[in-house]
């Protein structure tokens, strides 16, 4: 009688509590094994529509003209740092090119790691979401609507052409496609998401002059109604930074472990380490006074990442020198954030920040919200006036600090990593899973105002004028 008080005040919802005690009941009087097989799968599909609740997504079947011609008129992108084409790494479900265990030469482990190209976090996310757990065909039943247009690889071909009209065709007719769908009059696309392998900005130009960069996607009136995802964030409220792709893409549970066990003893010879390329043309670009201070370091490590210089898109090169080293410099370049950021931190090399925007503003579904647990941050408000030794501040860390902040960038791996969508984690949830569920609390709030009567426009799509400026939390 104990025991059946304890399951009545525990089971507030009736139909789950229904599915336990007929399956207890069943499981008692008929103990057959194949009947107990095939009614444990049964109870485990009710199971996982309960758990469904509030989570599912609709993806909607978009012209093709919009993703999958992208992907088979590759020949027509290009990497952005060079005339070759995206083609191999459209392989592997976007991961690129696999790397046997031949060419991995100790720097790397398994069989889990790719060639990965950093825009094409469209296709990869897509493929992702194509294996989520709560998808329903049934949009009525959606918590959020998944819009997979590529926008970065079909933004790629026309970013040089002067012709604003050829630049802003594909986003103009792609919000006129989606708003004649019944799915956008429920909230006007405010549940509606897209991902992008390119930094928001590129979506964002706010003159209709062809000297000015980019498209102006996101700033049509029905692109300011819904959410992007974006590898980074401009300074509207409705773009969101999620990682860039890395090279690592493990299966299971265990390849994740294997590897934060693998870094987590790895031998560091040098303090500190910067890859990346000088940005003279950048009249802000503190990356010069950094490399002059590592080339003048014997226990910094430069990288030089300049056209034809250093292989840096080979990520077992990139990858033996992040192991090697206990800090890695992470300075702004052409815009706030860097892929290098988590490929570093996946060595298990502290981060260490000199803007804001390179990480603290951007990444908050993924990043500790405390920075001082897993990084360092050296503030550069005005180069001129610049004048610290960064070989000095990161010597002044005491050695217990620094154990912590790499066994706080370790634990923080899988939160930065697409798992191979061909299985699944199950101790981990990787940064597909956080993004999904950022965006869909981001919409049920949304929702909720609408419940409410208030106008859900407010603070939707508003510009934050002081989102990547040096405040009193990062100073």
């Amino acid at each position: 009688m104990e025991n059946r008080g304890m399951i009545s005040r525990s089971c507030h919802d009736h139909k789950l509590c229904f599915v336990i005690i007929v399956s207890f009941l069943f499981c008692s009087f008929f103990p057959r094994s194949d009947y107990f097989d095939s009614h444990n799968h049964s109870v485990t599909l009710l199971l996982n529509k309960h758990s469904c609740n509030g989570r599912y997504v609709y993806i909607h079947n978009l012209p093709s003209r919009f993703n999958n011609h992208l992907v088979q008129n590759c020949e027509s992108l290009t990497r952005g740092s060079d005339k070759s084409n995206m083609c191999p790494y459209m392989d592997n479900l976007g991961f690129g090119p696999h790397i046997s265990n031949s060419q991995v030469q100790g720097v790397l482990t398994n069989t889990t790691w790719y060639a990965t190209n950093q825009f094409l976090l469209e296709v990869i996310f897509h493929n992702r979401m194509r294996k989520y757990e709560c998808l329903t065909n049934d949009s009525s039943l959606a918590s959020a609507i998944f819009v997979p247009f590529y926008a970065g690889l079909d933004a790629s071909r026309f970013l040089w052409v002067s012709n604003l009209t050829v630049r802003d065709s594909s986003g103009r007719d792609l919000v006129q496609w989606l708003a004649n769908k019944p799915e956008w009059n429920r909230m006007w696309g405010r549940d509606h998401f897209l991902v992008s392998g390119r930094i928001a900005w590129d979506f964002r130009r706010q003159y209709d002059d062809e000297s000015y960069w980019g498209s102006k996607f996101r700033f049509l009136p029905q692109s300011m109604n819904m959410s992007m995802l974006a590898v980074e964030a401009s300074s509207w409220n409705n773009d969101y930074a999620i990682p860039y792709p890395t090279s690592f893409h493990p299966s299971n549970d265990a390849q994740v472990i294997q590897w934060q066990g693998k870094i987590r003893h790895q031998k560091r010879p040098y303090l500190f380490t910067f890859t990346g390329a000088p940005r003279p043309e950048l009249e802000n670009s503190i990356r010069g006074k950094i490399i002059d201070q590592c080339r003048a370091s014997s226990v910094c490590k430069f990288v030089d990442c300049s056209y034809g210089v250093e292989r840096c898109d080979d990520p077992i090169n990139v990858m033996k020198v992040f192991e090697s080293s206990v800090f890695c410099l992470q300075p702004p370049g052409d815009s706030y954030t860097r892929r290098s950021i988590f490929d570093s931190m996946l060595a298990g090399c502290i981060p260490v920040f000199f803007h804001p925007g390179t990480a603290y503003s951007q990444y908050k579904w993924h990043l500790p919200k405390n920075r001082t647990k897993y990084s360092v941050y050296i503030p550069v408000k005005n180069l001129k006036e610049w004048n610290v030794n960064v070989e000095k501040v990161l010597l002044r860390i005491p050695e217990d600090e620094v154990f912590a902040m790499r066994e706080e960038v370790i634990k923080v791996i899988p939160k930065l990593i697409y798992a191979d969508p061909r299985s699944k984690l199950h101790k981990f949830q990787d940064a597909f899973d956080l993004a999904v569920k950022g965006m869909l609390e981001r919409i049920e709030k949304v929702r909720e105002a609408m419940r409410t009567g208030r106008d859900p426009s407010i603070g939707f799509a508003d510009e934050d004028h002081y989102k990547y400026t040096f405040s009193n939390n990062y100073s």
